[in-house]
């Protein structure tokens, strides 16, 4: 473990079981879809322990309420979350949220889903790989941390049958047609004005002190045009910032992220929303100084940016087998990726005569994709490299991967790739309000009796 608790990386390793869409940390999914609740230690103390609720005769616990409160706080706390509800709240959201969980196990069991005991060894091993354990590591520091063993895999099996639930009763039935794009764009063009217009530009300062003399302001504009023409001829607008920019977010490469217009100076807004992606604005003048601003994209509250960031990558893939265990499969690339940053060996090669799956005999190369193209662990780990920089092995679905990036680049999306983004925005919505009604629906169909308020 390098920063993070123990108990915050096992979270984070079962929330890859859950989709994108639906985050398995948020309070508020439909359907009470959550982390596990068998994370926290099992000596913890239970002398205030009583049932506060009975769903279709199984209880839900003050001990359970407590506990999954816990996770959510800490879930809170290290997304440094500041408008978080009350604790009071939180705690009444919790316990409906395991009334929902409890009533979809039931619906669960009565419909037959089940889970095998070696999809449960095969998850709780790509939780421990994802953590560089292996498994037998990983159990041993559960036990050492006072976690039960059996209460987790019972937990982490209840998990993944409320996922299969509701891959069969939501997931298989959500539909997107071609009108349903169409009715979207329709939407969004309707709320087209200023107000909805959403800018991320990047930003170079070139400060004018106070009653500066004519000559000073000449020197200050010369320099912010320099810095214009050479963004202009292509120069990395971020590095320019880095070495010219005044301003706060020159450590950021001068970018200040997507912004609402209304939260930005009107003159970068008349400057820039008529412009295209790329496009640079500038020099202009303002009581601070001479401002160079580079529009990185724009979009409408509501739709998704039709600029995306490409990644061109490399990866070699190991599949676990009879002969190739998952911890043996982390171990050997782990001895590749050690050998590749000492220089005595090369990726390209190493894939070559590695690598189990056709990329190989292009050594290891993926080509260009688009984010959301690879499955969410592989394309984690892979956002967060730099280019040239080689992963530590990680697990996915198909395998043990080593991941390497080899360069990223702005493109804008053609019309083809528009709509298949549009049509991902639309199945999200789509699915959220599916979702929400379908856990209505199973609630409403339990017999649920509220006993004794939780106490924290």
């Amino acid at each position: 473990m390098t920063d993070r608790s123990f108990l915050t990386a096992i979270a984070l390793g079962l929330a890859l079981l859950w989709p994108a869409a639906l985050p398995a940390q948020t309070l508020r999914t439909p359907g009470g879809l959550t982390l596990p609740s068998a994370t926290a230690p099992a000596a913890d103390n239970r002398t205030a322990d009583y049932i506060v609720a009975l769903v279709n005769s199984e209880p839900v616990t003050n001990h359970e309420v407590r506990q999954r409160l816990r996770q959510v706080e800490q879930n809170i706390a290290q997304r440094n979350i500041t408008n978080a509800p009350p604790r009071a709240v939180l705690m009444r959201q919790v316990l409906e949220q395991l009334i929902n969980e409890r009533a979809q196990l039931h619906l669960a069991r009565e419909s037959g889903v089940r889970v095998s005991d070696a999809e449960i060894d095969q998850a709780e091993q790509n939780i421990a790989a994802q953590n560089s354990l292996s498994q037998e590591e990983f159990r041993r520091r559960l036990r050492s941390e006072g976690y039960d063993l059996n209460r987790f895999r019972d937990e982490l099996r209840q998990q993944l049958l409320l996922q299969r639930l509701r891959e069969r009763e939501v997931d298989s039935r959500v539909r997107v047609t071609d009108a349903d794009i169409d009715e979207f764009q329709r939407e969004q063009r309707g709320a087209s004005g200023a107000e909805n217009l959403e800018l991320n530009l990047s930003h170079v300062l070139v400060l004018v002190p106070e009653n500066a003399s004519e000559a000073v302001v000449a020197e200050r504009q010369a320099r912010a045009q320099r810095v214009a023409d050479r963004a202009r001829a292509g120069e990395d607008f971020a590095v320019l910032a880095r070495e010219f920019s005044d301003a706060a977010e020159r450590a950021n490469g001068g970018e200040f992220g997507w912004r609402a217009a209304s939260r930005l100076p009107d003159l970068f807004v008349t400057s820039t929303r008529n412009l295209p992606a790329g496009a640079i604005a500038g020099p202009l003048r303002s009581p601070a100084g001479f401002h160079v601003l580079k529009v990185n994209d724009k979009r409408q509250a509501g739709m998704p940016s039709m600029s995306v960031t490409q990644t061109r990558a490399s990866h070699i893939l190991l599949r676990p087998s009879a002969q190739l265990t998952p911890e043996a499969a982390i171990a050997r690339l782990s001895d590749f990726r050690q050998r590749i940053t000492a220089g005595t060996a090369s990726f390209e090669a190493l894939a070559r005569e590695n690598s189990q799956d056709g990329s190989a005999a292009n050594g290891g190369s993926l080509g260009w994709a688009l984010p959301g193209q690879f499955v969410p662990e592989f394309e984690d780990t892979m956002s967060r490299l730099r280019p040239g920089e080689v992963s530590e092995p990680i697990v996915s679905r198909f395998g043990v991967h080593l991941i390497r990036v080899d360069e990223r680049r702005n493109v804008q999306l053609d019309e083809k790739q528009q709509r298949e983004r549009l049509r991902m925005v639309v199945r999200e919505q789509k699915l959220r309000e599916a979702t929400e009604l379908w856990a209505r629906d199973v609630r409403s169909r339990a017999y649920v009796e509220m006993r004794e308020d939780p106490q924290p």
